[in-house]
């Protein structure tokens, strides 16, 4: 389950206009979000709270061997008006699970952010602070993100651990998003690395207007699906070290009438790393991933089979008594997910290493179950088993 203060991040980029999916970081957020998902260990528990639109801070502790915690702040000078209360929050956007890639929309124009007042322009950008210190590590970690132009944002993310090298690093990411295609610029501390990625998506341009009459059967028969591609390049000039990958993607849109489903093909040639990957949504409550690695270089390979079933209440029971009692009455409108009682997800390999994840809602809180467990160690099973719950007001 999504962290509170990754939640009120998301909020930021959906109030500011910014597209997460279209980025090459981003090309197999499927398959980490059915597959890579952390389980928890032991007890922890999170308090945190959306004092003002601007404002919200989150305390965590928790309890494996010894008990640790950390405090953390959030200002954003766009005000957030999403619902975060815990009783209310929309599990779809608190819980990492497949995703439904959208339409490609038009970036704003730059002259849309300028706010003018007496002839002098006023407008400003908008910026997210965010800090987190860990205790009693005395670890900290700061965020700084500021919307330059409507294409464009800066982010730089710093962490200071005395367990790091030169006791911490700084990562700098110049990301623009054109719609059509985006690009990222980056440059950490951590060995002078220098690094730059992009994707570009295949077919029309979100950006330009079609010069031609459109026909009423091209609106309302608009493309189903989306192929792009996009490489990474990056070296380290302190330790003379680099590398380079490529991927592809191609993922259904919402319009398209059969299941959803997401292909992803990536590759690593100086590492010999081959990896594909596809994940379909079987029905509304069903999401299916499976991803094959193999390497060149020294034959080896490794599979990953995963799932995600959402599980709603039913009322079918006692539909036939309300129209017994009450024909004329009619059920008010819920939100999409006031029917889910949980989310389960469950992934395996090829040695028999299994991961469950049970997350949901009771009453006033959220909470996450989860085990590891290796069936190929019989003396020590279970790798881990815990707990996470959250509390947001």
């Amino acid at each position: 389950m999504l962290d509170f203060m990754e939640n009120v991040q998301n909020s930021f980029y959906d109030a500011s206009h910014w597209n997460v999916d279209n980025s090459y970081g981003a090309l197999n957020a499927t398959a980490r979000a059915l597959l890579d998902f952390q389980t928890p260990k032991g007890l922890r528990l999170q308090i945190s709270s959306l004092a003002a639109p601007n404002f919200a801070t989150s305390y965590t502790l928790g309890s494996v061997g010894v008990v640790d915690g950390s405090v953390s702040y959030l200002y954003s000078s766009l005000p957030l008006h999403r619902k975060f209360k815990s009783s209310d929050l929309d599990l779809q956007h608190a819980i990492r699970g497949y995703r439904h890639l959208q339409e490609l929309r038009r970036p704003d124009e730059d002259w849309w952010w300028e706010v003018w007042h007496s002839g002098k322009r006023i407008d400003r950008r908008d910026t997210l602070l965010y800090g987190r210190i860990f205790l009693p590590q005395s670890r900290l970690e700061a965020l700084y993100l500021r919307r330059l132009t409507p294409t464009r944002q800066l982010r730089i993310s710093a962490v200071s651990d005395s367990n790091l090298n030169n006791g911490g690093t700084i990562l700098t990411l110049l990301q623009n998003d054109a719609g059509k295609y985006s690009t990222e610029y980056m440059y950490s501390t951590d060995s002078a690395l220098l690094g730059v990625r992009g994707l570009y998506n295949f077919g029309a341009d979100p950006r330009v207007a079609p010069t031609e009459p459109v026909s009423a059967q091209q609106v309302a028969d608009p493309p189903h699906g989306r192929f792009s591609a996009g490489a990474e390049l990056y070296y380290g000039l302190l330790n003379k070290s680099g590398g380079i990958s490529t991927g592809l993607r191609f993922t259904t849109l919402p319009n398209h009438t059969g299941f959803p489903y997401t292909m992803t093909l990536t590759m690593n040639p100086l590492m010999g790393n081959l990896s594909s990957i596809y994940a379909v949504k079987a029905g509304p409550n069903l999401a299916l991933c499976s991803r094959f690695d193999f390497n060149f270089y020294s034959y080896e390979s490794e599979l990953q089979l995963g799932c995600e079933l959402w599980r709603r209440r039913s009322n079918a029971d006692v539909e036939w008594a309300v129209k017994k009692l009450r024909p004329d009455w009619k059920q008010p409108a819920i939100a999409p997910d006031d029917d889910v009682t949980g989310i389960l997800k469950a992934r395996v390999d090829q040695n028999w290493r299994i991961g469950v994840l049970w997350e949901g809602r009771i009453k006033e809180l959220l909470f996450t179950l989860g085990a590891s467990l290796d069936l190929k160690k019989r003396e020590q099973v279970f790798r881990a088993v815990g707990i996470e719950l959250q509390y947001s007001s």
